[in-house]
């Protein structure tokens, strides 16, 4: 595709004071154009687009004008828009990912689940991510996501050293009561940072299970603590992250979706707090009540670590 954002010759665009100094041009656009646009919507246009598309095209075409937009730029932008397309696929999400860096997806993830909330109790939600896959396992209480570990992977020593056993209740928000048969969809990389659909070496549906809450509403499981990784690098989301100079890493995390009849959905992550990127996530997903200290576990060669946590759940 070459590059996304095109050289421009800066005195094609730029006027020069007499002392040398550039200024941005102050072209006279029509200043009735938005209003056009806006106005050609029709009466029985569909009531959430005829609310919101005005914002929309007002805010669009006033960032044209303050960045004074150029044909080659918007015409780079599109480009980079079609090769994401072009590359999703149901094991990737390029579009997801480039709404990843730039934020929005947390942001809108925000925004829902606050305007959806009953309760301040309730677990707070971060992103979806590109990498989920909604047909993963039903497994038993008590079994393990991590299949086939052999000491002929390249990182069994890691695997091993962080080991870990999850548990936690799903509990009702307000009331606090135990939720019997919810669901916990949980998914996470190897310790090389791939999920399974990106790495041919791993079994179909590694690091991945779903698992149902018993009478006291509790889940358990084992995974591994997880690790920091680079979101891919290799489509036109990488790419553009690294023209805004940005590190494309994540903090280690497990993803959640936790679900129950009469309940409102929760899809969360969990961040280990030993991580060095907590602070720093290349998509804006970490908050504070989501960050997690796992402890040593003792009698138990089944793991190294443990991690409890409660998932609290709003009323639809």
């Amino acid at each position: 595709m070459g590059q996304m954002i095109p050289d421009l010759n800066p005195r094609a665009t730029m006027e020069f004071k007499t002392n040398g100094v550039p200024k941005m041009p102050k072209p006279q656009y029509d200043p009735k154009f938005t209003d056009k646009v806006i106005a050609a919507t029709g009466p029985h246009a569909h009531p959430r687009l005829a609310q919101i598309m005005p914002s929309l095209i007002r805010h669009l075409h006033d960032f044209a004008r303050e960045v004074n937009l150029t044909v080659a730029e918007w015409s780079a932008a599109v480009d980079l828009i079609n090769e994401c397309g072009q590359m999703s696929n149901e094991q990737r999400n390029e579009t997801q990912l480039l709404c990843d860096i730039v934020g929005l997806e947390s942001l809108v993830d925000e925004i829902t689940s606050k305007m959806l909330a009953t309760s301040t109790a309730e677990t707070p939600s971060a992103i979806l991510g590109p990498f989920y896959r909604s047909d993963a396992p039903f497994l038993p209480n008590g079994s393990s996501i991590v299949q086939n570990l052999d000491p002929s992977i390249e990182w069994y020593d890691q695997a091993i050293a962080d080991s870990a056993f999850l548990t936690g209740q799903v509990l009702a928000a307000g009331t606090g009561a135990p939720i019997q048969g919810a669901v916990v969809d949980v998914w996470h990389t190897a310790p090389n940072g791939l999920y399974e659909q990106q790495d041919s070496s791993q079994p179909e549906m590694n690091f991945r299970g779903r698992f149902t809450t018993d009478e006291d509403g509790r889940y358990s499981l084992y995974a591994l603590r997880p690790v920091p990784y680079p979101i891919p690098e290799d489509g036109p989301a990488g790419r553009f992250l690294k023209m805004l100079d940005r590190h494309p890493h994540r903090p280690g995390h497990i993803h959640f979706i936790v679900s129950a009849p009469g309940y409102r959905p929760l899809t969360t992550q969990l961040y280990d707090d030993r991580d060095k990127y907590i602070n720093n996530d290349a998509v804006f997903a970490v908050k504070d009540e989501l960050v997690v200290t796992f402890q040593p576990r003792e009698g138990d060669s089944n793991a190294k670590w443990s991690l409890e946590y409660d998932f609290i759940l709003g009323r639809e």
